[in-house]
């Protein structure tokens, strides 16, 4: 696999290092910190071991004087290390602990906290545009997603029609967190229809026959493994009456396409379309992410249906952008970005199109999607 540079910066200090399965961790971390003292927790007779004795993890450290840093794989697999971690850090002259994961509800589960703020923490997300480089193909982003493990692949369509069953699925099976696999299978692709959308529990659990409260407890797990997350609305300083539901949207659109079923009435650009904006979505959190989490994302959605897709809002200004999959922009297509400016005329307000010009419309910047998407880069602000 090539290696391309990530835009996360390492802290100086002991951190986590949470993200999907497949979006690089153990390969960013072999490649950042090759002379590191590294515990793989997938490996079974490693696992077997600090399930047993977490206590040796510190004999093996002690073993080696001059190690300066120590990755533990997975660690969500022996959540107990994290009370050794702890004690070593405590101590002031231990090693750096990278300590990656794909959920932290094991560790929350067994009770564990997350060494009570001694260390950072960091996530890992699908590759961005900018990190890509010459070799981002927006066209074949929204149809496999941008999951290094899929981008990586001699061919990516099987890797990511089967990352559900290989990762998520198997996960869940193997932590025993659902009891009927067949009605959570239901569910991810009844969920798949929420993606993009103001999700709508009672909706979900009508269309895979289960109770509302399984509903929630599915997308919490979903949550958990962060393969979902739920985008509040953006209610500040309220003029008008909004709505209140959040919107959900999967990690990866590649994800979302495999989950999403098709068939004779489903349109290719409806499906494209909520693909493009799952893709911003992840842009925008990586982005976010990278810089510092100093910004929140939101939604905007009044009660009488004018929508904005992203509101950010934080350190950086408060920016909405709207997203559409169509070549050119008509006037109704920035009516909801007006509505906005003028309830927050501090705003920048942005339209991104499937086009090729750079327009400004009535004040409001419209650009083509794969442009603002390139120069999306965590060292600057939005490029709006």
């Amino acid at each position: 696999m090539k290696f391309f540079t990530r835009f996360l910066e390492p802290p100086e200090h002991s951190f986590f290092l949470f993200g999907p399965r497949g979006t690089g961790k153990t390969h960013w971390t072999r490649r950042l910190l090759p002379g590191a003292l590294f515990v793989d927790l997938l490996d079974p007779v490693q696992q077997r071991r600090y399930l047993a004795r977490p206590e040796s993890l510190e004999q093996l450290i002690a073993s080696r004087p001059g190690c300066t840093d120590v990755v533990i794989d997975e660690i969500q697999s022996c959540p107990k290390l994290l009370d050794v971690v702890h004690r070593l850090i405590e101590r002031g002259q231990g090693p750096r602990f990278v300590l990656t994961g794909s959920s932290a509800r094991k560790i929350r589960r067994a009770d564990v906290n997350l060494l009570a703020g001694r260390a950072l923490r960091c996530t890992m997300h699908p590759f961005m545009a900018a990190e890509l480089g010459d070799r981002f193909d927006l066209v074949r982003a929204l149809e496999v997603g941008l999951v290094p493990l899929v981008v990586a692949a001699e061919q990516p369509d099987e890797v990511v029609r089967h990352y559900v069953d290989l990762y998520v699925q198997a996960e869940v099976r193997a932590e025993g967190l659902v009891r009927r696999l067949d009605d959570f299978a239901r569910f991810l692709e009844a969920i798949s229809f929420s993606h993009g959308s103001v999700l709508n529990v009672a909706n979900v659990a009508r269309e895979c026959e289960v109770g509302r409260q399984t509903v929630e407890s599915y997308i919490i797990i979903l949550e958990d493994l962060l393969l979902a997350v739920r985008l509040p609305v953006f209610s500040r300083r309220a003029a008008r009456a909004l709505i209140s539901h959040p919107k959900l949207y999967l990690f990866d659109c590649g994800v979302f396409r495999s989950l999403r079923p098709r068939g004779p009435l489903d349109r290719a650009e409806e499906i494209s379309g909520v693909a493009l904006e799952g893709l911003v979505f992840q842009h925008l959190r990586a982005w976010n992410a990278y810089r510092g989490d100093r910004n929140r994302l939101y939604f905007w959605r009044t009660r009488g249906g004018s929508e904005v897709d992203f509101v950010v809002y934080g350190e950086d200004g408060l920016f909405a952008i709207e997203v559409k999959n169509a070549e050119h922009v008509h006037g109704k297509d920035l009516r909801a970005l007006k509505s906005f400016a003028r309830d927050y005329p501090e705003c920048r307000a942005a339209l991104l199109h499937r086009g090729r010009e750079r327009l400004r419309v009535d004040d409001i910047l419209c650009l083509p999607c794969e442009e603002f998407l390139r120069e999306l880069v965590p060292s600057e602000n939005l490029p709006i």
